[in-house]
């Protein structure tokens, strides 16, 4: 699969935290509990951004996560230690989406309360900051909505978006920036009255 040897070799992460990454993986292939435990700790944001992002729905999006990190137990020892352990987590994370929404074929909205299931701290926002990028996110297709959130709650680049949803660098890029004005005219209009 070309996309995913693309994602294994993207420079996600600074490096020494790359490294910290292959290790808990490498550790985790030799049945290492503390070790899975760890990288939960530090991947489950944006593993979870990235789910909650397909599957609009914060119950799923939770059920998935953890389907990810068994998933992740269970193949730590195929991975390999070339790419970026980011990057293959959340490629994990897409394939099990996209398989879970050809099962149930059915999309719906993204609630209030399953948008406050994104960990505050992680958005680094106030209660009243939430709910204006919650009401900006709203008008945003479901794709522009799942590039804006990888970008900014996983720190992806739009490189490595383009290459984790398939789409050419050019389309995300375009995608990205209509998202941008979108949202900010979004956020004028209430300033507005």
């Amino acid at each position: 699969k070309p996309m995913l040897s693309m994602l294994m070799t993207t420079e996600y992460a600074p490096a020494e935290e790359r490294r910290e990454l292959q290790r808990l993986v490498r550790c985790i292939a030799g049945n290492d509990r503390d070790a899975l435990a760890e990288l939960y700790r530090r991947t489950r944001p944006a593993v979870y951004g990235l789910a909650l992002s397909y599957l609009r729905n914060a119950h799923d999006a939770q059920d998935l996560t953890q389907d990810v990190y068994v998933q992740v137990w269970d193949c730590a020892a195929q991975y390999r230690p070339t790419g970026s352990p980011m990057g293959w987590l959340l490629a994990v994370c897409r394939s099990l989406c996209l398989m879970r929404l050809r099962r149930e074929e059915r999309r719906t909205a993204l609630s209030d309360e399953e948008w406050d299931a994104i960990p505050a701290q992680e958005c680094g926002l106030d209660a009243d900051e939430r709910v204006l990028l919650q009401h900006a996110l709203a008008s945003l297709g479901d794709e522009e909505r799942r590039i804006v959130l990888l970008h900014a709650v996983t720190g992806m680049k739009h490189r490595e978006i383009a290459a984790l949803l398939e789409l050419p660098l050019p389309t995300v890029l375009s995608k990205y920036h209509r998202a941008l004005k979108k949202m900010r005219s979004c956020l004028e209009g209430d300033d507005a009255r």
